[in-house]
């Protein structure tokens, strides 16, 4: 969450500013629902909404229709239930051991992914009296969470399923973002299969990216995450989703540096001719990934961050810093940019897809290392 400091600067004076468009996440759970052929569509709001702020966007996604959310972990579901008090809330990394009360104190549900998990909310639930709800996690592929697709099938001869009331049936797709990857029909069969055993509990498989599936694997429910906040679920195609993130950094100096300086740290980055550098107040201690770093001749360096900078697309000079980045703008007239204006770090042609790509690796990582020091601005959600 953002600190109260934070909130009290003025927009001059913050390094880094976050702009997070609810309009467009509204807009972005609609078109989700829209295409999951009548099945509810729930949000995955882990990560504190991915970086944008649970009390922020939880609201907004109510606003837009949303009943139904997911998070990790048990303090992300205090957050939500504080501002969705009526909402459906599942916590999917489970039950640990203990912890039963706590689910049932907040009105929250655990996801059990195991015999174990299972045995202890039941008895719970019996020495409590009450068939408290929870989803049951079938694992069809993945490997992580889940009971395996064996157990799954057995459980409709399980007596716990009495002590309680399951009230989902899930799994989680591998490769989902691989449409032609034939592990996601045999992850759809199996979870078939052990749905068929337990007639009447809802089901949901499909995330983001499963929701485009030509097999069409929504069942009663979809869990879109991504696809909320603007990254691409079918990275095959045109991204169908309006952007929610942007990100600015302020130039704090600008300076000419000669052929054969360096820098940054190690002096990994070095001008092959005379060169302008912008130094933007933004580094990885805000969660913006150090791998972006530029290394080697200016002009030649490998896959690097890049900045828009007074509309042109500007590479990094030199490693990520914790605070700050340096920007090689020798391309943008000098009359055109000046200490203490913003470039775009995730905008326009950087969306966070390829913010991820630049980095070696995926625009999930980007948006949920989002850090409290940006000063954050919203854009209500208009219905």
């Amino acid at each position: 969450m953002q600190s109260s400091a934070q909130n009290r600067i003025p927009e001059s004076a913050a390094g880094g500013l976050l702009h997070i468009d609810l309009d467009a996440l509204a807009s972005n759970w609609r078109s989700l629902r829209d295409h999951a052929g009548g099945a509810e569509a729930a949000a995955v709001v882990k990560a504190n909404a991915y970086g944008t702020g649970i009390e922020k966007a939880v609201p907004a996604l109510l606003k837009a229709g949303c009943r139904t959310f997911f998070v990790a972990h048990a303090s992300e579901a205090v957050r939500a239930r504080a501002v969705a008090p009526d909402a459906t809330i599942y916590v999917l990394n489970g039950l640990l051991p203990g912890s039963c009360a706590f689910f049932a104190d907040h009105d929250v549900r655990p996801v059990l992914g195991s015999l174990s998990e299972i045995e202890e909310w039941a008895a719970f639930c019996r020495a409590q009296g009450r068939r408290f709800k929870a989803a049951i996690h079938v694992d069809t592929g993945m490997n992580r969470l889940g009971l395996t697709v064996s157990e799954g099938l057995m459980l409709k001869e399980s007596a716990t399923l009495e002590d309680f009331e399951p009230a989902l049936l899930m799994s989680h797709f591998v490769s989902a973002e691989e449409k032609d990857d034939p592990l996601n029909v045999q992850q759809i069969e199996a979870f078939k299969a052990v749905r068929n055993t337990l007639p009447g509990i809802p089901a949901s498989l499909a995330n983001s990216s499963g929701i485009f599936l030509k097999e069409k694997p929504h069942f009663d429910l979809v869990r879109p995450g991504y696809a909320l906040y603007g990254g691409n679920p079918t990275p095959d195609d045109a991204n169908p989703m309006r952007p929610v993130v942007e990100l600015e950094g302020r130039i704090v100096q600008l300076r000419w540096i000669e052929p054969g300086e360096t820098v940054g740290y190690n002096g990994r980055w070095t001008a092959q001719n005379r060169r302008r550098v912008a130094t933007i107040s933004v580094g990885y201690a805000d969660g913006y990934p150090r791998a972006a770093s530029a290394r080697g001749p200016s002009g030649e360096t490998p896959l690097s961050g890049m900045a828009i900078v007074a509309g042109r697309l500007c590479p990094f000079a030199g490693n990520v810093s914790m605070d700050l980045i340096a920007i090689d703008v020798t391309e943008v007239p000098e009359g055109e940019i000046a200490r203490g204006d913003t470039v775009t770090l995730i905008g326009g042609a950087l969306n966070v897809d390829e913010v991820g790509r630049r980095a070696g690796t995926i625009g999930y990582e980007i948006l949920t290392n989002l850090d409290s020091r940006y000063l954050r601005t919203y854009r209500e959600a208009k219905s």
